[in-house]
């Protein structure tokens, strides 16, 4: 058995400001490193073998934080990178109902705004959905923890528990700071959902 813990990272200045993040790289506020500096007793109380992290800086100090306390290097995959929210990036959501209405529009009914650079939903689940089964699949029966973002966690979990990314909603974002748990399988789709939004 497979172990996947999947961990979202601290909060971040556009977290507390409630702006749309995507490819943004920006790092941890105060209080995001207190979350991740909390929430990692219990993630290495897991018996991690690996950490596995977004590029971003938020998500690779997150994973730095457990790094430290546990030995354990962190290593990064490019397709664990936040979904693209194209011209969204960096607005609240008052600002994109405000700029950009029909695209908000579409983007609050599940669609997928279009000519914005938005990444649609079922290619962000397919890149970040692989990249867990690939990190699986060179772990062994081991646990290993995931380090990444609000929508690519649950897009790509999405993918793993068999469901359609475009039409299957049922998966709210983890919050910051907090975890999932997903164990490997013989039966279909190959995947258990243990945990979510754990902390």
């Amino acid at each position: 058995m497979t172990r996947l813990v999947l961990w979202r990272h601290g909060q971040t200045d556009y977290n507390a400001q409630g702006r749309i993040q995507g490819r943004v790289d920006i790092p941890l506020n105060e209080a995001g490193l207190a979350q991740a500096r909390a929430a990692a007793p219990a993630i290495e109380g897991l018996e991690p073998v690996r950490i596995v992290s977004s590029p971003l800086a938020r998500a690779r100090q997150t994973a730095e934080v457990l790094s430290e306390a546990a030995g354990i290097d962190v290593e990064t995959d490019e397709d664990l990178i936040e979904r693209a929210f194209g011209a969204f990036e960096g607005m609240t959501r008052a600002e994109m109902k405000a700029r950009l209405p029909r695209e908000y529009r579409a983007w609050r009914a599940g669609l997928d705004p279009e000519s914005i650079g938005v990444e649609p939903r079922d290619v962000a689940a397919r890149r970040v959905g692989g990249a867990l089964e690939r990190v699986a699949e060179r772990s062994g029966e081991a646990t290993v923890v995931v380090v990444a973002h609000g929508a690519a966690l649950t897009l790509g979990t999405t993918h793993l528990l068999g469901m359609e990314p475009t039409d299957w909603f049922g998966l709210r974002g983890m919050d910051n700071g907090r975890h999932a748990i997903l164990s490997s399988g013989d039966r279909p789709p190959g995947w258990s959902l243990l945990g979510w939004n754990l902390g």
